[in-house]
């Protein structure tokens, strides 16, 4: 990692660390930045970390509001500004921290590069904001500085945004997950970190330790003042989306042949999703075994509360078998094809459209997964989330699970629709899970054994005309923040919202 020269002219900052005082450099020319006056960038430490009032520098270390790198080249720098990156193409280093009241806006067009010897992240802390809105025509890209061609998941950290809203470990008590410093929670449901909307995030999820990455997209307690829309998580190296507690809104979110989960609820999330759609690779699943959904209350499964409660609905989850008709769920096929990024990650099997566990109370509507190896797991190893599913405390209403091999299954790692003993840790293959048998109870959710015909070849996520769930959404006891269509998953037949701004191939993109 380059070392940065810090200003000659703020040693003494350097040498009275306790006292916080900060101090100050002009640059000589004027750079347009603030109509005309000279910009100042002003220095400070923030719990031992290099804090400015500007993010961006020139490749030579400079201080440059026109410069295209973002961060000052230590591993970790702290912006405590209010600065408006202009179109064009940037390089990320080291974990930048847009701390508690700094803004950072980018400006619809802009590409930024995660530089792969700094692991690159962008995090946004609790009272900071991230304004990145992008348009259909220009959205806003952060991707791999790797060459095209050679991309790989992992190639950078990811995004991390981090609020005040509630979560069920408490006011600033949570730590994020991935390696950076920054906790997060707090009482203010309606929270703002900013805006996302028409937002792709690439290869990111480098492994700070073996197996332990940041997600393409993090949410810690975000609130619902935070606005997003229209996000694309491709090929990261862990999770596409995680969301750990908060009460942020979302809608129009792709998970794109991810790592590990596509759709992880933690901690208490309680906001709503709707139109998601999630694409696997099937040459890429994670040791833990990859899910579409992943959920839990907590890690142990306890009744803390605000429980994880979210309600998705409108979503599509096109599995390993969709993808490839001679996909088998074994190390010789999972095997990473040409994105391996022999990073340490470690490979595993997939597993489930939807993986309820831990005491979580998700919700469900709406959706369509096909090809999974198993549609639903209601896992009871830690906490009740099959006593939840039995008293109604968790809802999947007008589901299409088609063309699983196992439709329900009780256990994480067991590819068997016979009811688990949880205290024996053995399968009785004369009874059928409880998943199954609960699922068929709801009158609402569908079991189909093949797709043929009902998705498009050329646009293999958007249904034909005779996808049998065009008709038959409900829409009832749920919030008018919902937009009510016919259909169940995340597309109709006339509308897709993902043209324009999403790249499936982002490996042989020219940026």
């Amino acid at each position: 990692m380059k070392n940065y020269l810090y200003y000659l002219g703020c040693a003494g900052v350097l040498a009275l660390t306790l006292s916080l005082t900060a101090c100050s450099s002009d640059d000589n020319d004027d750079n347009g930045d603030n109509g005309g006056s000279k910009t100042t960038y002003v220095w400070s430490l923030d719990n031992g970390l290099k804090a400015c009032n500007y993010c961006t520098f020139g490749t030579d270390g400079s201080e440059d509001v026109n410069g295209t790198v973002i961060g000052n080249g230590d591993q970790e720098f702290v912006f405590k500004g209010n600065q408006q990156l202009k179109k064009g193409t940037y390089q990320l280093k080291g974990w930048v921290y847009v701390a508690d009241g700094a803004t950072l806006t980018i400006d619809p067009g802009t590409i930024i590069k995660g530089d792969k010897a700094t692991k690159a992240a962008l995090i946004v802390e609790p009272g900071g904001k991230l304004i990145a809105k992008g348009t259909a025509d220009a959205p806003i890209v952060f991707t791999s500085a790797q060459a095209k061609g050679n991309r790989k998941p992992g190639d950078w950290g990811g995004v991390i945004l981090c609020g005040k809203a509630p979560n069920n470990n408490g006011v600033l008590n949570q730590q994020i997950e991935g390696g950076p410093r920054t906790k997060h929670g707090g009482t203010d449901a309606a929270d703002n970190s900013g805006v996302l909307e028409y937002v792709r995030i690439e290869f990111a999820g480098y492994p700070f330790q073996t197996d332990k990455e940041i997600n393409g997209l993090t949410f810690g307690s975000v609130g619902s003042g935070t606005t997003i829309d229209h996000i694309q998580v491709s090929y990261s190296n862990d999770d596409s989306f995680e969301w750990f507690g908060g009460t942020v809104n979302c809608k129009y979110l792709i998970a794109f042949r991810g790592w590990d989960d596509d759709f992880d609820t933690d901690n208490g999330f309680s906001g709503n999703v709707q139109f998601g759609l999630s694409v696997r690779d099937p040459r890429i699943a994670d040791a833990s075994r990859s899910n579409g959904f992943e959920s839990d209350n907590n890690a142990s499964g306890t009744q803390a509360e605000p429980y994880t409660s979210a309600t998705f609905s409108n979503i599509t989850f096109i599995g390993p078998k969709a993808v490839a008709s001679d996909f088998a769920n074994t190390a010789d096929y999972v095997n990473g094809g040409s994105v391996k990024p022999n990073n340490g990650s470690s490979l595993g099997l997939f597993q489930t459209a939807m993986h309820l566990r831990r005491n979580t109370r998700l919700n469900v509507y709406n959706s369509v997964a096909v090809g999974w190896p198993i549609g639903l797991i209601l896992d009871n190893e830690k906490g009740d989330t099959q006593g939840n599913a039995a008293n109604g405390l968790m809802k999947l209403n007008n589901d299409y699970f088609i063309g699983m091999d196992v439709t329900g299954s009780d256990f994480n790692k067991i590819y068997e629709d016979a009811l688990y003993n949880y205290e024996t840790k053995t399968t009785d293959a004369t009874k059928k899970s409880f998943t199954s048998t609960w699922l068929a109870t709801q009158a609402t959710d569908h079991v189909l054994s093949d797709w043929t015909g009902l998705i498009s070849a050329a646009m293999p996520y958007l249904p034909t005309t005779s996808a049998p769930w065009l008709n038959g959404a409900s829409f009832n006891g749920l919030s008018n923040w919902f937009t009510q269509v016919s259909y169940c998953g995340a597309f109709g037949t006339t509308n897709d919202w993902a043209t324009g701004w999403t790249n499936f191939d982002p490996q042989n993109a020219d940026y």
